[in-house]
């Protein structure tokens, strides 16, 4: 047993100056989503302004006719068509892109974590179907049912950014997950409802292509530009065949798999670069190139490339070409007492939120409590009136379905509601925001079990573990005792000891295709253990990360006080390297590729190492086991 009750050195409470920024593919999704929803907010604002001032070229400009030929064949759009249907089949891959990466990699994964989300999403959409053919039963209207269904996860991310400042990662991935199941169902709706006169030879030929694009992403093959090449094919042939393009988009993000990168592959990239450095040639920088690139799975590949493109050009270009009609005081007067505007207007504002809501209720009851939300009562009711601001997907559809004044009072309906819809949230989250810091904390995180990703489990009596064995949170570290960034992140983690009731867990991971000296460092540590005193070889490796070779480490032992010729054995006969592998194992199994890689309770924490995000994870972490006992 390796447990020990040391305490962390009491000069260590100064905080890391390390602020190194490990982004997995979801955190950086949401910061892109939420930075771009300023620009988005911006883009709506600038086509009302220029629709109402210069109604005349926003018009002209958005009907200007554009075309591609080639040969005998010629398809030719205007310019707003060419953003919708052209466009928007990236912004559509992204979608498909995150979704599919929630599967793989997310809290989806566990697939019984999909009911609860997809059901509030299934209801938020269907309640708003309802109320908008209450309100436009009988009447033509009644054709563009699809323009309520769907949220726009950009701008609800941006203003959850801005007005639920404290709210947690999980409302946010709770609210993502909704908005991805809200895309797929608006898409599904816009191919078989709002698309016509199908033909069957240019679905074949889309087939063809989409099929020849999954296997160019599999196997990587070249030249780069290739997947290019038979996405526009793709597109192309969904452009004539009937079915909505943007399809496109969706199937291939759905197909493009998502995966932590393998240590053996990155050590084999390694290589390759070494390979490189030594002889600088074209052959080796090519194979060095494809090493690193291969390492990411294509769906981290794809949202790099594409989502800051969607994010920060493509969805704000979409909002001022659609966005812009013109505000009259009679407009707004018949808009206002039209069915057609007050229902969009109802269904997001009442629907929305009812159907998220109801649709958690629904199922924490009917399975008894074993499937909770993931969040607190108060990131679920800012989460229904979030979804509630539509904008990109229903200007889609209302585009399709609509035309003439019927279009923009549809426009009208939709803006509306996204700002009465907005204002709900800002109001949802002040009341949230004046409940005492514990009651705060619970309602917005709830008391749902989180998902497991440490495997295999702390054991006290394997493991080492610094604090008290009884501790409620568990901070386990992966690392390496030749990498910088541990040795900087080892104030961080002994401060947090020294100021909070928790216990620290130290998991081997060493480098060794990038830290030479890692493997006979990580052996020391472990020969010291045998001898009681692995923290103080620990505390002391990390220290002096200059000072590793076989004579320093020998120096190390009889600093502390070792049986040094014991030491010598242990370490020169790797006595415990099976004890190592082991953690090298774990770490395989847990997806920890690089150094360090901390988990709190069992789950990977993402962000930076810094104080203060720590801190709050743990925060949020105690709060939540605190719910659970209630």
């Amino acid at each position: 047993m390796t447990a020990t009750t040391a305490d962390p050195a009491t000069d260590a409470a100064a905080q890391s100056p390390w602020t190194r920024r490990h982004a997995p593919p979801l955190r950086a999704f949401l910061q892109a989503e939420s930075g771009s929803g300023g620009l988005l907010l911006g883009a709506v604002v600038a086509a009302l302004v220029w629709a109402n001032v210069a109604q005349g070229s926003y018009d002209l400009l958005w009907q200007t006719r554009l075309g591609l030929a080639l040969g005998d064949v010629d398809v030719t759009h205007d310019l707003r068509t060419w953003v919708n249907d052209g466009a928007m089949t990236l912004f559509f891959l992204v979608v498909g892109l995150e979704a599919r990466r929630e599967f793989d990699l997310g809290d989806l994964r566990d697939r019984r974590r999909l009911i609860l989300p997809c059901l509030a999403a299934l209801l938020g959409m269907a309640i708003p179907i309802i109320v908008f053919l209450a309100a436009n039963a009988g009447t033509p209207a009644a054709r563009g049912w699809g323009v309520t269904m769907s949220s726009d996860t950009a701008l609800a991310l941006g203003l959850l950014n801005l007005v639920g400042r404290g709210a947690p990662q999980r409302v946010r991935v709770f609210l993502l997950t909704i908005f991805v199941v809200d895309d797929l169902a608006s898409l599904l709706v816009i191919t078989f409802v709002y698309s016509s006169d199908i033909r069957v030879p240019n679905l074949i030929a889309a087939a063809v292509a989409f099929g020849l694009l999954l296997l160019s992403i599999a196997v990587h093959l070249r030249p780069w530009w290739l997947p290019g090449v038979l996405g526009f094919l793709l597109w192309a042939a969904l452009l004539n065949s009937g079915v909505d393009p943007v399809v496109a988009g969706l199937l291939t993000g759905l197909a493009a798999s998502a995966y932590t990168p393998e240590r053996k592959r990155l050590e084999q990239a390694t290589r390759l670069v070494r390979q490189f450095r030594e002889q600088p040639t074209p052959d080796l920088a090519r194979s060095a190139s494809l090493g690193l690139t291969t390492t990411l799975s294509p769906n981290e590949r794809l949202q790099a490339r594409f989502h800051p493109w969607t994010s920060y050009l493509i969805v704000p270009v979409f909002a001022l070409a659609n966005a812009g009609i013109a505000l009259s005081p009679g407009f707004l007067r018949q808009a206002y007492t039209s069915p057609l505007t007050l229902g969009i207007l109802a269904g997001y504002v009442i629907g929305k939120p009812v159907g998220v809501l109801g649709g958690s209720l629904l199922v924490t009851r009917l399975s008894k409590g074993r499937v909770q939300p993931p969040i607190g009562w108060g990131g679920l009711l800012g989460s229904g009136t979030l979804a509630g601001i539509g904008l990109t997907v229903a200007l889609l559809i209302a585009d399709r379905a609509y035309s003439g004044t019927e279009l923009a009072e549809a426009k009208l309906g939709v803006l509306s509601a996204a700002a009465l819809a907005a204002a709900l949230t800002w109001l949802t989250y002040r009341i949230v925001g004046l409940l005492p810091a514990q009651r705060r904390s619970r309602a917005l995180i709830g008391d749902a079990n989180i998902v497991q990703d440490l495997v295999p489990a702390v054991d006290i009596e394997l493991d080492h573990v610094r604090g008290p064995v009884d501790a409620a949170i568990t901070v386990i570290e992966f690392g390496d005792f030749q990498c910088p960034h541990c040795g900087q992140a080892e104030s961080t983690a002994r401060s947090l000891l020294a100021e909070n009731d928790l216990r620290f867990v130290w998991r081997h991971l060493p480098l060794t295709d990038v830290h030479p000296r890692a493997m006979l460092a990580v052996e020391a540590a472990e020969a010291a253990a045998a001898q009681g005193k692995f923290w103080e070889m620990h505390d002391l490796l990390l220290a002096e990360q200059d000072q590793l070779t076989p004579d320093d480490l020998l120096r190390h032992a009889s600093q502390l006080g070792l049986d040094t010729d014991r030491f010598s054995r242990d370490l020169f006969d790797h006595t415990h390297n099976a004890r190592v592998a082991q953690d090298v194992e774990s770490a395989d199994l847990s997806g920890a590729t690089g150094t360090p890689t901390f988990f709190i309770n069992g789950a990977r924490h993402y962000g930076s190492y810094d104080r203060m995000t720590l801190e709050s994870a743990i925060t949020a972490a105690q709060t939540q086991l605190q719910a659970r006992k209630r």
